[in-house]
């Protein structure tokens, strides 16, 4: 029992299913603990067209239903009686089954962290590291930084859809896919992703390229293009287009780069993307302006029907 309760505007809307996906999910948490509410949300679905239905199905299975045997007069005490079930069953986990939210939780972030995707993190930082101290390549740092942005945008296309997790079609159809699962993994990834490939960025020689965490920024601005995007395209084509946009933006213009200066060319590009406050501050209002149009796209249907 809690000191709190839900209205009468909320049950009647639970009941006849208008509720709002976020509102629903917290009505029925507190009804996993409020007796009280529970038998308000009982009666008001028992009132419903539905509720009429489902009592007459119950009618029906209790007629044809054949009555228990008759028990034998035991002269030992009195059984205990059984427990009564609760009104309201818990719904199985939204994240695949029972467990604490930290399970759960770890259950839905597990395609972000496992399989190639996660290889290939390790590949790029390490290949970096390789070259620079190992092959005798010292300007490593500006094509790390190039290529660090589509790390995670890559990483989300990845971790989100049947390629990735062999239970999305189970998935798919719960309350819990679409943009809660989506950002799930889009955290993991970035949790994997942003420390790694900064580390990385920070021990190779700078050769005048900017700072290792510059690209911090543009790689969480895009990941979030990539979300506000997928409302209309789909998450796998939303990370394509800002990945592409990304390459032809940065690596595009340096293929032309006059006497094959391919990575001071790479550089130049870089610091007028990269550097300053006014080119930080553009990625910054860029993330916040993504971010606020994936909220108000979060229901679309391309991103809840991702296959």
């Amino acid at each position: 029992m809690t000191g709190w309760h839900a209205s009468d505007a909320l049950v009647t809307g639970y009941a006849d299913g208008s509720l709002p996906e976020p509102d629903a999910w917290s009505l029925e948490k507190h009804l996993e603990s409020c007796s009280s509410c529970a038998a308000r949300v009982s009666r008001a679905a028992r009132e419903t067209a539905a509720g009429a239905v489902l009592a007459r199905v119950r009618e029906t299975v209790l007629d044809a239903a054949p009555a228990p045997a008759t028990a034998p007069a035991s002269p030992g005490p009195a059984p205990a009686p059984a427990r009564r079930a609760p009104r309201v069953r818990s719904r199985v986990s939204r994240w695949g089954g029972a467990g604490a939210p930290s399970t759960r939780m770890l259950w839905a972030a597990g395609p972000a962290v496992r399989g190639a995707w996660s290889a290939a993190v390790l590949l790029v930082a390490a290949g970096a590291l390789a070259l620079a101290h190992g092959g005798g390549f010292p300007d490593a740092r500006p094509w790390l930084l190039a290529l660090a942005p589509l790390v995670p945008v890559t990483g989300v296309a990845l971790s989100y859809g049947p390629h990735a997790d062999p239970l999305h079609e189970i998935v798919a159809a719960t309350p819990s896919a679409g943009p809660r699962l989506v950002l799930t993994r889009t955290a993991a990834v970035l949790a994997v992703s942003l420390p790694l490939l900064t580390l990385a960025g920070a021990v190779l020689p700078s050769s005048g390229a900017p700072g290792a965490a510059a690209w911090l920024l543009p790689g969480l601005a895009l990941t979030l293009a990539s979300l506000a995007l997928a409302g209309w395209t789909g998450v796998r084509a939303a990370t394509a287009i800002t990945g592409g946009g990304w390459l032809c933006a940065v690596l595009g213009p340096v293929p032309a780069a006059p006497g094959g200066r391919l990575t001071a060319h790479l550089t130049e590009r870089l610091s007028a993307c990269l550097d300053g406050a006014a080119a930080q501050g553009g990625w910054a209002a860029a993330a916040a302006g993504c971010a606020a149009v994936f909220v108000a796209r979060r229901h679309a249907r391309p991103l809840l029907e991702e296959r």
